[in-house]
């Protein structure tokens, strides 16, 4: 590429990296602002707002509400994802393509739909909104991205690996422990991280799934129209968008190149 298609490039990266994180560069930059009112430039600096949100018992329960829905829904998807993946990749049975296919839909769906259909299926169940109803409307999507994780992984890997394994007489354990687990352990902290992530922001199927229960992201959503809540809820948010990029950091120190976690 030619020295002016290089700058044309670059010029073009930076403004959609900016056009993605100027408005979230923002809002950080209000959590510390001293005012009520949003205006720029931010004429006082203050951490009162961080504070205020921490001793908000909505805002804390909130929290606490999307991180134990987010972790229970990972640990579902890891379990049922990784399963489905094996399943898909090792065996040929009737009916494999549909099956993948379903495991993909919820994904590809609106999550208006999804909200609603599951709304009606507790309905009519005679299930009543409780923290399992929002870890299962989570748990459809999540184990998507898990199992795409998985299965790419799985499809990278060579079969000669697992046979050469056996061949040198490992047990299934052995073979699992020593050459699958290496292989898939990246891409089974990918998917968590992912399908943490997801659950921790979903709105929409929250919505038709949480009844009178609230988690951190609608919490945010109900206040925001607020004024007086405004600058907590700009507090919320940069602790969360500060919690969030934690575990990438982490995830990026622990993976490298080849796909297996680091052993020191």
């Amino acid at each position: 590429m030619r020295g002016g298609g290089r700058i044309a490039l670059g010029v073009w990266t930076v403004g959609v990296i900016a056009f993605l994180w100027l408005p979230i560069l923002i809002i950080l930059t209000y959590a510390f602002n001293g005012s009520v009112l949003q205006t720029w430039p931010i004429e006082s600096w203050t951490l009162h707002w961080f504070h205020a949100a921490w001793n908000d018992r909505e805002a804390r329960s909130s929290l606490w509400l999307s991180v134990k829905v987010a972790l229970l829904a990972t640990a579902v998807a890891l379990v049922l994802g990784t399963a489905a993946s094996f399943a898909i990749h090792r065996f040929r049975f009737f009916g494999r393509e549909s099956f993948s296919f379903v495991l993909l839909l919820p994904l590809a769906l609106p999550g208006i739909i999804t909200g609603m259909a599951l709304n009606s299926f507790f309905y009519f169940g005679g299930l009543g909104f409780s923290i399992w109803t929002i870890v299962i409307g989570h748990a459809t999507f999540c184990v998507v991205v898990v199992y795409n994780n998985v299965l790419a992984r799985l499809r990278r890997t060579s079969p000669s690996l697992v046979e050469a394994s056996m061949d040198l007489g490992a047990d299934g354990w052995q073979t699992f422990r020593l050459v699958i687990w290496p292989v898939l352990s990246t891409a089974l902290v990918a998917g968590g991280l992912l399908a943490f992530a997801l659950s921790f922001d979903e709105v929409i199927v929250t919505t038709f799934t949480a009844g009178a229960q609230q988690t951190l992201p609608i919490y945010i959503l109900s206040n925001i129209q607020r004024g007086q809540q405004l600058p907590i809820v700009n507090a919320v948010v940069f602790v969360v968008v500060a919690l969030t990029v934690i575990p990438v950091i982490v995830s990026q120190r622990l993976t490298q190149d080849s796909g297996l976690l680091r052993r020191r």
